[in-house]
């Protein structure tokens, strides 16, 4: 049955009526409940708040580095640290070395451009940091409901939107309801923002409808392959943070990597491999698996234990790429507008200034008496913001370094070191890119395959047994999640031309393609794998993969990530 099949035959769905409805209990979505909350409390007003999580709590299915400005922190909770907010370790010291496949060179300190220094900040888990800035929601009085999935946006007669609805539960694999059915919730809003993270499944839909990116540069994006580690505490030097360029990625690829030493001789380090790559044979996580062999790596968790694993999509083309973020009814925050700063690996401080300024605008619009226009407020406000003034200074970042690593590096060392003291805020001028992510992948005839080296089992691992220390779960019932437009197309096309490069850009396993007794071939989608990092859907040369939203609560469960 179809959706809409599904509907007229169990339906009409139960509706909840609030005053704003926020998709996403990460930072952004977070940020923007409390700040709601708060202003309505100042103000000794009534306001109704509602948080939908996919993930099985707040920071379930929550992944980054991570390397926090505490700014934003300190705006939305001037007493966080009396509060109790998990920021423990602040940075103690930078290493940025530049990597060849058996030495490296550190960059001295007074060469290492701004944006790369993190005196003030702190080694955190993001994960750690939204569970707890769930708590302080729920203290406010926002509801959270964890183990949703917003599946379908609403909209009225005149098209603006008016909600979420949740997915449907208990259908089988064919589609068809089960004895165990339960039909979706609607969640109607006078505004709904939408902060589901990078290539969010309803943000995608609603920037095509609106035509949000019309003008702007392509979204670029990247992927980030992480692990934590527990090391020998003799290792362990609490709060240094160690950036990578050069191997094992080649002059033409933009790719890095971070190790970050946090609290409890405990250790976060990944890999990030931008997805304009162009040679199909690449694997960005086996490009992490050999950069831990690196001499430079090794040396900090040689004889440790890895204990966490997960993968996620970022949001990495900065201002230029950033869409319209308002539209009629609700507005993009976050890392699903694409906030994030490429060039100081950071997202999660301008993700809550997003929340926040997008609730500032919220509550003004409800106070008049508004309900399902655009919050212009927002972008006006966020106009006259530090986040904008310090993504206009990194606007040509990601330009650059798509000319080559070399010129990469030069250029951001004049725009973010050598412009600043000669008292120049933003370069004068602009680099545009006009093409999106999975343009840029050559035929495999065009190519070179990459020879990986076998996991040991030691320092670097198989994709299976990542996955499993991912603690990803889903309903094995359910239909799978990541659909096909056409299914013909990923043999017809991306393994007759690209080789199959979803078998390698997956860092889940999801993708493999297997022999028919014919000897043809097919592929094969194991949904059960997916942690959620949407690359398949950015990347898929084809554009042929459509990631949708599977059971609420399915995915990773990530536990100190």
């Amino acid at each position: 049955m179809s959706p809409q099949e599904i509907l007229a035959a169990h339906g009409p769905r139960e509706a909840m009526e609030y005053d704003v409805v926020v998709v996403g209990a990460g930072p952004a979505g977070l940020s923007a409940a409390i700040r709601l909350k708060q202003l309505a409390a100042e103000k000794d007003v009534e306001l109704s708040v509602v948080v939908l999580e996919k993930g099985s709590e707040p920071g379930a299915h929550i992944l980054s580095g991570a390397v926090m400005d505490p700014r934003a922190m300190a705006e939305l909770f001037p007493d966080w640290k009396e509060r109790g907010a998990p920021l423990n370790q602040p940075v103690s010291g930078d290493d940025v070395l530049i990597l060849r496949e058996a030495s490296s060179t550190r960059t001295p300190d007074f060469f290492v451009p701004e944006c790369m220094h993190n005196e003030g900040n702190y080694v955190i888990s993001l994960g750690a940091v939204t569970k707890w800035l769930g708590e302080q929601a729920e203290a406010l009085g926002v509801e959270i409901f964890p183990g949703f999935s917003a599946a379908e946006v609403l909209y009225d007669e005149r098209g603006a939107v008016r909600g979420v609805a949740t997915g449907n539960l208990g259908l089988g694999k064919d589609g068809e309801p089960m004895d165990s059915f339960q039909l979706g919730m609607e969640l109607l809003g006078k505004y709904t923002l939408f902060a589901e993270g990078a290539r969010g499944h309803l943000g995608k839909q609603l920037i095509a409808r609106y035509r949000l990116d019309t003008g702007r540069d392509p979204q670029s994006y990247a992927i980030g392959i992480k692990e934590l580690w527990e090391i020998d505490p003799a290792k362990a030097k609490p709060g240094r943070v160690v950036h990578t360029a050069g191997w094992p990625m080649d002059n033409d690829t933009y790719g890095g990597g971070f190790l970050y030493h946090l609290e409890g001789h405990k250790v976060t380090l990944g890999f990030v491999v931008g997805l304009d790559y162009q040679n199909p044979y690449l694997s960005p996580f086996e490009e992490m698996q050999r950069w831990k062999t690196h001499p430079s790596i090794r040396a900090h968790i040689e004889g440790g234990k890895r204990i966490g694993y997960g993968a996620r999509a970022i949001t990495a083309g900065g201002i230029l790429s950033l869409p319209k973020t308002v539209f009629p009814g609700g507005a993009l925050i976050g890392c699903d507008a694409g906030f994030l700063n490429a060039s100081r690996i950071k997202g999660s401080h301008a993700a809550m200034k997003t929340g926040m300024l997008c609730a500032e605008a919220a509550f003004e619009a409800l106070q008049s008496g508004r309900s399902h226009d655009e919050l212009a407020d927002f972008p006006d406000a966020f106009q006259r913001s530090w986040l904008h003034e310090e993504l206009q200074r990194s606007r040509n970042f990601k330009q650059w370094f798509k000319k080559g690593f070399v010129i990469g590096s030069l250029m951001t060392g004049i725009e973010q070191w050598l412009l600043p003291k000669l008292g120049i805020k933003t370069p004068p001028w602009t680099l545009h890119r006009d093409k999106a992510d999975h343009l840029n992948l050559k035929p495999a005839a065009e190519c070179t395959p990459i020879d990986y080296p076998k996991p040991d089992g030691k320092l670097s691992f198989d994709k299976l047994s990542s996955v499993f220390i991912s603690n990803t779960n889903h309903e094995e019932q359910q239909p799978a999640h990541l659909t096909l437009k056409d299914a013909g197309v990923p043999v017809a096309i991306n393994l007759a031309k690209y080789a199959g490069p979803e078998s390698r850009y997956c860092p889940a396993g999801v993708y493999e393609f297997v022999k028919n007794d014919d000897h043809s071939d097919r592929l094969v989608i194991n949904a059960q794998n997916c942690v959620h990092c949407k690359t398949c859907d950015i990347k898929d040369p084809t554009q042929n993969i459509v990631w949708v939203t599977p059971e609420g609560g399915g995915g990773p469960n990530y536990a100190g990530m």
